[in-house]
């Protein structure tokens, strides 16, 4: 009886559409199974729904029924754990929140600190991008633009030329100080993702030593962007493929 009204207790405190898991509650192993059955029987009586294994959500009733949780919760075990962030949205969603694309998916991109499969949960298809920078609540604004240059060809619904017309755009509005963090940051990406933030940072006038020194001079990189965008990118030993 305890246990349960320690369970009722801490579910009026989740708001709807929140997913939860068992360790939330912090009753411990002994506690551990009381709770789970509880929450089983909460499942077959429709109070509770649950998400996946060990984990649950209270669902929100509308007029046209019960709503499931929103995109951000679905993934927030992929963002953080232990407190520390692990992962950040990037892809079509982060891309069409900086204004490069207008196209919406129910398809989520994560720039993620270790490798994973592709996987599905409930309506949306989640993959991955391996990040090797550390990934940091300050960092994720310039590691978004990094990955638009490294998925320039494949951005739906805009030209390579109008994604790179936007970039630079995004990077001329950024301040001294995180322009050299972005030139930073590039350096773990591969080499044709820092020709291009050389020639963008070239054509708007800074400096660029950072990532020269990183290129191999004589290597070049057929990318579809045209001399109209960014004139300078020969420079960059960057060509349009024939």
């Amino acid at each position: 009886m305890i246990i349960g009204n320690q369970i009722r207790e801490k579910l009026m405190t989740i708001p709807e559409g929140i997913v939860f898991t068992i360790s939330d509650f912090g009753f411990g192993p002994d506690g551990g199974m009381a709770l789970a059955k509880a929450l089983g029987r909460m499942v077959s009586a429709g109070t509770l729904c649950r998400f996946s294994k060990g984990k649950y959500y209270k669902p929100k009733q509308t007029m046209l029924g019960a709503v499931g949780p929103a995109g951000s919760e679905i993934i927030k075990d992929f963002l953080v754990k232990d407190g520390q962030m692990v992962g950040y949205i990037t892809g079509l969603q982060a891309f069409a929140s900086m204004g490069l694309t207008s196209q919406i998916s129910s398809s989520i991109l994560i720039g993620s600190a270790k490798y994973r499969r592709p996987q599905t949960r409930g309506e949306y298809k989640i993959s991955f991008l391996r990040q090797n920078n550390v990934i940091t609540k300050d960092n994720v604004e310039l590691l978004r633009i990094l990955d638009a240059v490294k998925l320039i060809r494949d951005i739906p619904a805009v030209t390579p030329d109008d994604a790179c017309r936007s970039i630079i755009s995004i990077i001329r509005s950024l301040p001294d100080g995180r322009i050299a963090e972005l030139e930073e940051l590039s350096l773990v990406y591969t080499s044709y993702v820092r020709a291009m933030v050389g020639a963008i940072l070239e054509y708007i006038g800074k400096p660029t030593a950072v990532v020269r020194a990183s290129l191999n001079g004589t290597s070049s990189y057929k990318l579809p962007i045209s001399g109209a965008v960014l004139p300078n990118k020969s420079n960059w030993n960057i060509y349009e493929p024939a």
